[in-house]
């Protein structure tokens, strides 16, 4: 039998994506319908896969207060980080399908690891159920103040000279800010050394010292700092300058255009969940992301709140896993 070529490999993901959205809410039985009249009943637990401290959390933490108020029972967020995402992933899709358990979809988890991690205790593509794109937030290149260089050009001519002096730092393996970094080091020819931590609290905790002097995070977990004079923002990975960094250029404007990388997030749950549940978590996140605390949130770290429909993500996360395999093979990419 003759082996599909790469791009019917990647139409078939995802099809096979949106074909389980469509079908989950067209689902019914017993089950759904019970659902639809009497969830929710209990305290919804969302599962965070990093540690508290980066975009995730600001991200989890303003929807599920709103999603709580909204659904009339209290959305509580669970960190629970460590190999990769894998540790929270593989809870989440053993859990009932019931809707009392949610997860925090990642760029890292949906569309890197599959193709990082040679094994993995569960299938994405068929072990959890899309619900609704939350957010994308841009990520922001920082510098420690002691790097002496005041503008990306500079820093891409100092990266290329001393190959040996920088380090920089991420949340983790397969994290946004590791993918994005590699990216940019695979576009603009340059080398640095990659010192994975166990979230963006240690991480952070690090380059504000100075120990490591460089990273690409999402605006969210270091806009203070920068405000502060901590580190120095030199360019953003949006295809737009974002309106709290005014100042900053795009990486696409500076001299590699269509260069762009952005962290997102969104709601998925264990595959199974009746689509009444699906339905109604997807419509309200998105109210949730329209109430004020949330825009007002967002706006302030330059995030774009989504609410799209199951199969609008489950295509947006096929399309992202084609363009994350090709950086993760390119870069030779490998877990802790």
């Amino acid at each position: 039998m003759a082996t599909p070529s790469q791009p019917q490999a990647d139409a078939c993901v995802s099809r096979r994506l949106v074909c389980q959205s469509i079908a989950l809410l067209a689902a019914g039985g017993t089950g759904a319908l019970h659902a639809q009249g009497g969830w929710p009943q209990k305290p919804i637990r969302l599962v965070v896969p990093f540690a508290p401290g980066g975009s995730s959390e600001v991200v989890a933490r303003s929807v599920a207060g709103e999603l709580s108020k909204l659904l009339g029972q209290s959305v509580f967020v669970e960190n629970k980080p460590g190999a990769a995402g894998t540790i929270a992933m593989q809870d989440v899709a053993k859990a009932s399908a019931d809707g009392y358990t949610l997860i925090l979809g990642h760029v890292g988890t949906l569309a890197v690891n599959p193709y990082m991690l040679t094994h993995q205790p569960y299938d994405v593509n068929k072990d959890f159920v899309p619900v609704t794109l939350l957010a994308k937030v841009p990520n922001v290149l920082v510098v420690h103040p002691d790097v002496p260089v005041k503008n990306f050009k500079e820093f891409i001519a100092y990266a290329k000279a001393n190959p040996a002096k920088l380090n920089y730092s991420s949340a983790g393996n397969g994290s946004s800010g590791h993918l994005s970094m590699e990216y940019l080091k695979l576009t603009a020819g340059f080398f640095m050394t990659h010192i994975p931590y166990r979230g963006s609290g240690p991480q952070m905790t690090d380059l504000l010292a100075g120990r490591t002097q460089v990273a690409m995070n999402g605006l969210p977990s270091i806009s203070a700092f920068i405000r502060s004079g901590k580190l120095r923002a030199l360019a953003v990975g949006s295809a737009q300058r974002i309106g709290a960094l005014p100042d900053v250029p795009t990486i696409a404007e500076s001299g590699y255009k269509g260069f762009e990388t952005s962290q997102w997030y969104g709601l998925l749950a264990p595959a199974g969940t009746p689509a009444p549940v699906v339905k109604r978590l997807q419509e309200e996140s998105l109210k949730a992301l329209r109430t004020g605390p949330v825009t007002e949130r967002f706006a302030h770290d330059s995030a774009q709140g989504v609410g799209d429909t199951p199969e609008q993500f489950g295509a947006f996360i096929a399309a992202q896993q084609k363009i994350w395999k090709e950086i993760v093979v390119k870069a030779s990419i490998k877990p802790d």
